[in-house]
């Protein structure tokens, strides 16, 4: 036998045996009611979620969060936002925001789970959008909740897609939480029935 030939035969001795399946997923507790259940996951890393029960009540909700938090009345909406027809009462700025400003915008899915929105890039949703303001309020429709991340549906994939859990953070820096580091400093999240 040559030293090539003892060499594998050494390596197919010591194979490992087969793992065991693991066992199969079981979806975790209220996965029944992924709207509440989304609720309690996003209130649970600083985002605040209002419940809306129509759509012309999202105006009155946007302007009640600038007000709580003593900010100018005034939003920013990206060109092409399907939020455009609303009538806001506040002043509405077409471009895009920055560290001081506060920007609406729809968010197409969310996850029960983690409590996390998914955005995507999008005509009326730049990616950018999200990274830009002080302040985000995204508008979802409890309708576009998924349990589960596989539970999302986003056809043909965008060039972007961002997984929003709760306001931007990080612990990087002497690992003292900062807020606001890639994202936004406050989000909240308003969910029409």
């Amino acid at each position: 036998m040559s030293a090539r030939d003892e060499i594998l035969s050494n390596i197919r001795l010591r194979r490992r045996a087969r793992t065991p399946h693991p066992a199969p997923y079981r979806a975790p507790p209220g996965a029944d009611d992924p709207v509440a259940s989304f609720i309690e996951k996003a209130q649970a890393v600083n985002t605040d979620i209002r419940v809306l029960d129509r759509e012309d009540e999202i105006a009155a909700a946007v302007a009640e969060l600038l007000r709580a938090r003593n900010l100018a009345a005034r939003i920013h909406l990206p060109p092409g936002s399907d939020l455009a027809g609303i009538d806001w009462q506040l002043d509405v700025a077409r471009t895009p925001p920055g560290p001081d400003d506060t920007a609406v915008t729809r968010a197409p899915f969310a996850i029960a789970e983690t409590g996390t929105l998914v955005q995507t890039a999008r005509t009326g949703s730049p990616a950018s959008w999200h990274f830009r303001p002080g302040f985000e309020i995204a508008i979802l429709r409890a309708s576009d909740i998924a349990a589960h991340l596989e539970d999302v549906k986003l056809g043909v994939l965008p060039a972007t897609v961002n997984l929003i859990t709760g306001p931007s953070r990080t612990g990087d820096i002497e690992q003292t939480l900062e807020l606001g580091a890639h994202g936004p400093k406050a989000l909240a999240v308003l969910v029409v029935k």
